[in-house]
C-alpha cells in the first residue's frame, strides 16, 4: 500500500464519500498515547489518503480531551505531508453567514492546559508560528471551494477557545472587537503540532452560526450547529476530493523545514529516550 501523503482530520462522516475506496483501518501506538480513533486509509482516484475522526467515531471526545499530539504524530508515522483540517466554527462577522466556509490564515490560541508541543523533557525547539497555515494548501483549499460553488472567505483569524461551553455574550463581543473572523474549539494546538511535525496544514472552517453576538439571531445551540453542519458536510467532501486530486505538489513552503533551525538543544545533550521519542520528527536533522 502506498504511503498516504494526504491526511484529513474532521468528523467521522468525511470518509464516507463517493469514490473513496477504503484499503485499511490502522490502529497506531505513539509515545504520546492513543490517537482519537483508527486511521482510515483509502484511495481517492490514484491518491492514498488517511482520514481521522478528531473526536472519535460517534463523537466521544470533548475538544479538550482530544489527544492532538497522538493524532499528528500518527499522521507523521504514516508519511503524511499535507493535512486538511475540517472544522465547525461560529461566525464573528456579519458577512460570514451560516453555511459559508472560511479558510483562515491566522489563529489566536485561547485554550488552557492542552499539551501543545512534542518537545520538552530534555529537548528544546522553538518553531516559527508567525504564519501558522501552509500558504500553498490554504490557497488550494479556497480555490477548490470556489470551484465547487461554495461561498468561501479566504483569510481572517480563527480564535480557538477551550470549550466545551459556548461563549458568553461578553466574550463573544470582546472577540468581535479583536477583529476575529471565526471561533472554534479544535484547531489549537493541532496547527502548532503540525508545524512542529513539518506537515503542511490548512483549515476548511464551516460556519454554522453567529455565536451569540448577533442581536437578530438566536444564541448558538447544538441543534443549530448540527443542522447547518449536516448541510455543509457534503460540500466539504467535494472540496476534499478536489484538493486531493491536486496533491502532492512541490513543498517549497516554510512548513517543510520548520525544524531546520528550531532545535536549540545540542545533540550530545539530548537524552536517548527523548531522541527516540522524537526521531520521526528530528531524525533528518539529528541522525
Amino acid at each position: 500500500m502506498d504511503k498516504p501523503l494526504i491526511g484529513v482530520i474532521g468528523g467521522s462522516g468525511l470518509y464516507e464519500m463517493e469514490g473513496l475506496k477504503v484499503l485499511d483501518e490502522l490502529v497506531l501506538e505513539t509515545p504520546f498515547g492513543a490517537p482519537s480513533d483508527r486511521f482510515i486509509v483509502g484511495k481517492i482516484g490514484d491518491k492514498t489518503v488517511a482520514f481521522l475522526a478528531r473526536h472519535g467515531r460517534g463523537h466521544r471526545l470533548l475538544p479538550s480531551e482530544v489527544n492532538y499530539r497522538a493524532n499528528i504524530y500518527g499522521m507523521k508515522l504514516l508519511g503524511v505531508q499535507w493535512i486538511v483540517s475540517i472544522s465547525a466554527v461560529g461566525s464573528m462577522k456579519e458577512e460570514i453567514r451560516p453555511g459559508h466556509m472560511v479558510v483562515p490564515h491566522q489563529f489566536i490560541d485561547r485554550t488552557r492546559g492542552r499539551a501543545s508541543t512534542f518537545f520538552g523533557e530534555g529537548i528544546v525547539a522553538h518553531v516559527s508560528m508567525a504564519d501558522p497555515v501552509c500558504p500553498i494548501l490554504s490557497e488550494m483549499l479556497a480555490h477548490e471551494a470556489r470551484e465547487a460553488g461554495v461561498t468561501v472567505h479566504e483569510g481572517g483569524t480563527y480564535l480557538c477557545m477551550e470549550g466545551p461551553q459556548f461563549s458568553t455574550r461578553a466574550e463573544s463581543r470582546l472577540y468581535r472587537d479583536w477583529g476575529v473572523a471565526v471561533i472554534g474549539m479544535t484547531n489549537m494546538p493541532e496547527a502548532k503540532l503540525a508545524r512542529e511535525a513539518e506537515i503542511c496544514y490548512a483549515t476548511l472552517a464551516m460556519s454554522t452560526d453567529y455565536d451569540c453576538w448577533h442581536s437578530s439571531q438566536a444564541a448558538v445551540n447544538v441543534e443549530m450547529v448540527v443542522e447547518t453542519l449536516l448541510r455543509n458536510v457534503e460540500k466539504a467532501k467535494e472540496i476534499v476530493k478536489r484538493v486531493v486530486k491536486r496533491l502532492p505538489v512541490e513543498r517549497n513552503c516554510p512548513c517543510a523545514q520548520a525544524l531546520k533551525d528550531a532545535i536549540i538543544t545540542q545533540p550530545h545533550a539530548i537524552p536517548e529516550e527523548a531522541y527516540h521519542r522524537l526521531k520521526p520528527l528530528i531524525g533528518r536533522y539529528i541522525p
